[in-house]
């Protein structure tokens, strides 16, 4: 504040030296005229260094290789936890979707086994196309699952290498978080796996019944034939 309280004195000073240079030599105007734009250059460089010197400076904390490596580190695995979770959460839905489309299946053709011999053509036609359609959402469904479980690998191999990154660089913190939203990421797929599979096993199931189904169907038929032939004999 002192060195301010000097800078306005003296800027004072200046000012008024400057009128009474110009009042005293009016009809000099012009030859003055590059004399004081000096002064008023010097009283301009005068008033930004007064300022400068009244204003407090933050010491800026120094910035280390090592400081600047651990923070970049630390972007990183918060970047490719992200994108981790978004994969993860892409993953589950994708996984429910094709259980549910699967189960959808498994009812549909057990309902025509059950009703099989009690249909009509038409009526056995019209449930082949509502099965033959389902068939393919599954395989949909199951394309998603494929898709979504390769970007899903590549971000945990994203996060584990992002993982060592930091552990190397010092960051210590963030390497446990990455390594613990990869547990809980593999965690919460393989629950989900849990349910796919057993879809898949109630499909499988449901495949041999139809296949048993058929034979004996197809054994009934060889059965009738002979007695048609003795009927007409």
């Amino acid at each position: 504040m002192a060195a301010l309280k000097r800078g306005v004195v003296y800027l004072s000073f200046l000012r008024n030296s400057a009128r009474i240079l110009l009042s005293c030599r009016k009809p000099a105007v012009h030859k003055l005229g590059k004399w004081t734009n000096v002064l008023y250059t010097s009283i301009a460089s005068l008033t930004v260094g007064a300022g400068l010197c009244a204003v407090p400076f933050k010491q800026v904390e120094n910035l280390t290789h090592d400081s600047l490596i651990k923070r970049a580190a630390s972007l990183v695995t918060d970047s490719s936890s992200t994108f981790l979770s978004q994969t993860t959460l892409a993953l589950i839905d994708a996984i429910t979707e094709y259980s549910k489309a699967v189960h959808t299946l498994v009812a549909l053709q057990r309902r025509y086994l059950a009703s099989l011999g009690k249909l009509s053509p038409a009526e056995e036609d019209s449930i082949w196309q509502v099965i033959i359609g389902q068939r393919a959402e599954v395989n949909d469904r199951q394309d998603e699952c494929r898709r979504f479980e390769s970007t899903w690998v590549s971000a945990v191999k994203m996060c584990e290498t992002a993982a060592e990154a930091a552990y190397t660089s010092g960051a210590e913190h963030a390497c446990i978080t990455v390594r613990t939203n990869i547990q809980m990421a593999q965690s919460q797929v393989e629950e989900a796996r849990k349910l796919s599979v057993d879809a898949d096993k109630k499909l499988t199931e449901t495949k041999v019944m139809e296949i048993e189904r058929m034979v004996q169907q197809n054994n009934n038929d060889e059965e009738e034939v002979p007695e048609a032939y003795l009927r007409e004999d």
